[in-house]
């Protein structure tokens, strides 16, 4: 079996494709190897006998080493979005290490239409995906759509008020779950796609504003009343929230490109991958139901 590295392993996406590898696709902890810029984070890990490595993504040297003998690499973006331009220099130096390294296969978790795409980050991820085809290592490219996580920041205070406020406007967007998508991380780190290939992980639906909050009341059995607001207003709420500028700007965008019509797309590239249907918002929401729910969670 060849030897994977999975970096970002004590963040909740790649913590989930080291489960799938393990129980998903049966793999040895021996054939594994979990990264992070701290690997104090990683003793669940180490005490399966997965080997752990520190991975710094602004130091070039350090992951040079900690990709030697690695023949797999998942790079999981990084989450410096605070300064402009960061990550991509991170993402940048990983793929420079990773072909000094001789990795053989390099995987990375993008996002859709990057080269559209008007979310604040999206130049990182374009930015990324041409580095690693001009690094000329072998490659499978994993555009993860929204997750349906993400509604988890939000929902449970959006059901205690009754109303989400959204720029969304009459878009439509195809979430996933994290899960999904690291469940096709680890399908690929298994079994890489034959040349060098680019997919898009959706669910099997694209939803308005309305229908993602029917589904939330349905599962809680709260009504949700949808605002629709422009993107200046969600901006100043956002701000009076206490926000940070940058999450601010990235909400924001992210909501201008559902608007605009650049997350309204679905695939079947998970099912391709897995041979398994994605998991629908619906039962999502009902698996979230009790934290949803604002008297559980004493909101």
């Amino acid at each position: 079996m060849a030897r994977i590295l999975v970096t970002g392993a004590a963040g909740q996406l790649g913590r989930s494709v080291i489960r799938h590898l393990l129980d998903t696709y049966g793999l040895a902890p021996a054939d594994l190897v979990a990264a992070s810029r701290n690997t104090t984070k990683l003793p669940e890990l180490a005490a399966l006998g997965i080997e752990t490595r520190r991975a710094d993504f602004d130091d070039e040297a350090g992951l040079v080493d900690a990709f030697t003998g690695i023949d797999r690499l998942l790079i999981v973006s990084t989450d410096e979005l605070a300064v402009p331009g960061k990550r991509l220099t991170q993402h940048k130096t990983a793929i420079a290490a990773a072909k000094t390294a001789g990795i053989r296969h390099i995987v990375y978790t993008s996002m859709p239409n990057p080269d559209k795409s008007l979310v604040t980050f999206a130049p990182d991820h374009l930015g990324t995906e041409e580095a690693i085809k001009e690094s000329g290592l072998p490659y499978t490219i994993l555009r993860n759509a929204w997750y349906h996580d993400n509604y988890m920041m939000s929902m449970p205070h959006n059901l205690q008020t009754g109303t989400w406020y959204t720029a969304m406007g009459t878009g439509r967007i195809a979430n996933i779950s994290r899960d999904d998508c690291a469940r096709a991380a680890a399908a690929v780190l298994v079994d890489p796609p034959i040349g060098n290939r680019t997919f898009t992980l959706t669910s099997a639906e694209s939803l308005t504003a309305e229908e993602i909050a029917a589904r939330a009341s349905t599962a809680t059995g709260k009504p949700l009343n949808v605002v629709h607001v422009t993107g200046d207003q969600l901006a100043e709420g956002l701000k009076g929230a206490g926000l940070p500028d940058f999450v601010v700007n990235m909400l924001v965008s992210a909501d201008a490109n559902v608007a605009a019509g650049n997350f309204d797309l679905v695939t079947r590239d998970f099912e391709t991958l897995t041979d398994t249907k994605p998991q629908s918002l619906t039962d999502f929401f009902e698996g979230k139901k009790e934290q949803m729910n604002p008297e559980k969670q004493g909101l």
